[in-house]
């Protein structure tokens, strides 16, 4: 059968997944195309996992991009209120979803039999929405626990709805707070990166306890956006939210060794990727508030190189174990 929306990848990883149902198929490949779409580290890396797991990666994220795209986009034209609204009418049709009713949107319906299928808490969903709804009406964080406590929805969450997909090698309770780490890590990382970007949304990412440390407030980078010059306390202050975040990473490294073998090139190649984009952004001399950095091409390709060598050994020694027994 031909999946609109994809092509033999995409059809292979429904295969290895046992969806059959054409109507989940063209759902799943819908994802999959905004994964690929938007997230391109993210998607490099998904590319790591077992066939089979991929489609719930794609699911994931898709659902988690329209939400974003819900509060950030929408044609660029609506208001607070109507972004409100579809964000509303979106999570409605997730509850409808979860409780087992048929719906309608694609990412809905991807997202829903994954969640059915890998048990993931349904919670953990409606805690990234309220982080949803809080970008439609907050526009700043006073101090750093403020920003923690919007990121539990909006990026810890993320890391222990992939838990289930990834699996782990001890219990999932010990693995769920470095999980929760990794994705807290990868948007902090975001935040240091998108200044600019955030800026033009009409927020700041970086807490103004942090920004006051250094001497910089938000009317001083809406002036470095402005006018496109550069000052030593952004740079002073970005320099010490990468630090921050490069302490978040380490909460988060001993969980590497907590996932499913066949897990881990998947999850160490974007540990290893998002936190290269903080290098980047020292490359370019702290200047985010001006330009988004990127990990170079071709660094991308040998760290994907070195996770194809990683799962051919974890395939290698998952046969071995099987043989075994």
């Amino acid at each position: 059968m031909r999946v609109r929306g994809g092509g033999p990848m995409t059809v292979r990883e429904l295969d290895a997944a046992g969806i059959t149902d054409p109507a989940l198929r063209v759902a799943y490949a819908r994802s999959r195309l905004l994964n690929a779409r938007h997230g391109r580290t993210y998607f490099l890396a998904t590319r790591l996992l077992p066939p089979a797991r991929r489609p719930a990666v794609h699911a994931l994220y898709g659902f988690a991009r329209r939400a974003d795209d819900i509060v950030d986009d929408l044609g660029g034209t609506a208001t607070t209120g109507e972004r409100a609204a579809a964000l509303r009418a979106l999570e409605e049709r997730l509850d409808a979803a979860l409780a087992g009713a048929p719906v309608r949107e694609p990412v809905v319906r991807a997202l829903a039999h994954t969640a059915a299928g890998y048990a993931i808490e349904p919670s953990l969903f409606r805690d990234f929405l309220v982080s949803m709804r809080a970008d439609l009406e907050v526009t700043e964080y006073a101090t750093y626990d403020e920003l923690r406590a919007y990121m539990h929805g909006s990026a810890a969450v993320i890391g222990l709805q992939m838990l289930p997909v990834l699996g782990t090698v001890v219990p999932r309770e010990e693995a769920e707070p470095h999980a929760a780490a990794l994705g807290v890590a990868f948007q902090l990382t975001n935040f240091v990166r998108d200044v600019g970007e955030d800026l033009d949304r009409g927020r700041v990412y970086l807490p103004a306890d942090l920004l006051a440390a250094h001497g910089a407030h938000r009317e001083l980078l809406l002036w470095s956006r402005r006018t496109g010059r550069r000052d030593r306390r952004i740079v002073s202050a970005l320099a010490a939210a990468a630090a921050l975040t490069r302490d978040v990473y380490r909460e988060a490294a001993p969980g590497l060794a907590m996932l499913d073998p066949v897990s881990r090139p998947c999850v160490r190649s974007a540990f290893v990727l998002y936190g290269e984009i903080l290098d980047a952004v020292r490359r370019d001399g702290w200047s985010s508030v001006h330009r988004r950095s990127a990990v170079p091409r071709r660094r991308r390709a040998v760290v994907a190189a070195a996770g194809v060598t990683r799962v051919a050994a974890a395939r290698f020694g998952a046969a071995l174990r099987k043989g075994a027994a």
